[in-house]
């Protein structure tokens, strides 16, 4: 099994080596860049598997590749990695599709843990077909729910959205980005989305009409609450 490959994207050499030695610790490959400019030309020649970007250097900031990322449609998860405490930075960088936001100073064991969580729901290959958030576990291999006493099968539809989901808690989806990530056309359908939500709530949820897992954000779209749940039969 080939070991995850991250790119660390920091002008701060010392914060650099702390987090390469910790994911070396784990297990886990690197690269680095010290400038957006030089990620932008990694990314152009290699793949990897996460990156850890800081916001604030010269010579193309973190803003600037994660527009870039976008541009060429690159779905590599994205961790920042920033002195920046600005609430409304962490809602524009997630708006660039950014996945998690961790401010300086901070816990090396906990970004270690993050980005193995987010490899975890990426690159479920490197860690197995088993994707769990909360008490729900979905096998990607089987297309299946796992529960105590049985296991419902999801059509390829549900399949793909209820990945979606599981990959980003927290995250809210537009209908139409739903629309676009799962049926990958370019016309907009709210009703097939409405539907095939209805049919995953049928399966994940104890009480559809109270969702405890796919939560309805009224006038946007929908979000995925990864946490505790109660079993369910």
């Amino acid at each position: 099994m080939e070991n995850p490959r991250v790119l660390i994207v920091d002008n701060e050499p010392e914060i650099v080596q702390l987090v390469k030695l910790h994911l070396h610790n784990a297990g886990i490959h690197t690269s680095e860049a010290a400038s957006g400019r030089d990620a932008i030309s990694i990314l152009e020649h290699y793949t990897v598997d996460l990156i850890v970007l800081d916001l604030m250097m010269e010579d193309v900031n973190g803003w600037e590749v994660l527009h870039y990322m976008q541009s060429r449609q690159l779905d590599t998860p994205v961790i920042i990695l920033s002195a920046r405490h600005l609430e409304d930075d962490k809602i524009e960088t997630l708006g660039l599709g950014a996945d998690d936001y961790v401010t300086k100073p901070f816990s090396p064991g906990e970004l270690t843990a993050r980005i193995k969580a987010l490899l975890r729901r990426y690159k479920p290959a490197m860690y197995g077909n088993k994707i769990s958030c909360g008490s729900l576990i979905y096998d990607r291999a089987a297309q299946q729910i796992e529960k105590p006493t049985s296991t419902i099968s999801l059509s390829p539809i549900e399949a793909m959205m209820l990945e979606l989901f599981m990959r980003q808690p927290g995250r809210i989806f537009t209908k139409q980005e739903l629309f676009k990530y799962v049926w990958k056309l370019d016309q907009f359908d709210a009703n097939s989305v409405n539907v095939y939500i209805n049919f995953l709530r049928k399966k994940i949820e104890r009480d559809p009409a109270n969702p405890r897992y796919i939560e309805t954000i009224r006038g946007v779209g929908y979000r995925f609450v990864e946490g505790t749940h109660e079993s369910e039969d």
